[in-house]
């Protein structure tokens, strides 16, 4: 197939030997099967994206660590500068991310090096060498379903100890391989600690994978994993190898209002019986 403009420099500089085929193209990247020697990898070739895309991912940024205070303001400004500075941060974080979680045991593709604004990965194929399924577009028995659901919990666990959330896992960017269920698509990426809405990313991620697999093995939707694994994380418990059961109990008390209105106003006159105290001292002074 002709060379697409984004992967010539890699075929210039030797990087790659030549493109296969298109594998899938999305509003935030476009990838390749290319060969590099003797292997077959799949090269993702991201987009530049406008405003909408821009307004849209800065949800999933709070939190991440930038180079400097000038780039934190440009891009909390959505200005030409800041718009530039997140499109390089958004591009880096699924290539810093991907070393991080393979070498922490995830199941994701292997990176092979980030080249050009190009990201080289291993090509996840199905036991017949062809391109692998999408999550969404197998069909399981009940057993087959508990097993790939176990693993993913496994792996989501396994994120959140490096303090990492995906934030936009569900059927579409889990793929099947014959040896289980991979991992993709990780530029927006949450910072557990540092993103306000990392909890609510966390639930809907594994809430997504729960309705998933649940379609094939019912019990499954009556499991709170992601509830679970949250509060061991929140108290400091929870660690790659800690065993969930999938139960939590919810937190079902009320709060008593009138106690909150009591507290504010006992606050509230306890101020001004200070005010008044210095405004009395000021008057003899």
């Amino acid at each position: 197939m002709k060379t697409p403009k984004g992967l010539q420099p890699l075929i210039d500089d030797g990087v790659i030997d030549e493109v296969l085929r298109p594998l899938k193209s999305g509003k935030e990247a476009s990838v390749y099967v290319v060969r590099s020697g003797d292997e077959v990898l799949c090269a993702k070739v991201y987009k530049d994206l406008g405003q909408r895309s821009f307004q849209a991912r800065v949800q999933y940024q709070e939190g991440r660590k930038v180079r400097g205070s000038r780039q934190q303001r440009a891009m909390g400004k959505a200005s030409k500068f800041g718009k530039r500075e997140l499109e390089t941060q958004w591009k880096n974080t699924e290539v810093d991310a991907l070393y991080q979680l393979v070498e922490a045991g995830v199941r994701a593709p292997r990176p092979h090096g980030y080249h050009h604004g190009v990201l080289l990965m291993a090509l996840v194929t199905d036991a017949e060498g062809h391109s692998a399924p999408r999550l969404g577009e197998v069909e399981f028995d009940a057993a087959e379903a508990a097993r790939y659901h176990e693993a993913l919990v496994r792996d989501v666990v396994r994120m959140l100890c490096l303090g990492l959330i995906h934030g936009d896992l569900s059927e579409y960017n889990v793929l099947v391989s014959p040896e289980g269920p991979v991992i993709i698509d990780f530029p927006q990426v949450v910072s557990a600690a540092g993103n306000n809405a990392a909890r609510a990313m966390l639930l809907r991620d594994v809430h997504n994978l729960r309705d998933t697999l649940g379609r094939f093995e019912p019990a499954l939707l009556d499991t709170h994993y992601g509830e679970e694994m949250w509060a061991l994380y929140e108290r400091g418990e929870l660690q790659p190898d800690t065993m969930l059961t999938g139960r939590f109990t919810f937190d079902e008390r009320r709060a008593d209002l009138g106690a909150v209105l009591m507290s504010i106003e006992d606050a509230r006159q306890e101020a001004i019986i200070r005010q008044q105290g210095r405004e009395a001292a000021a008057e003899q002074d």
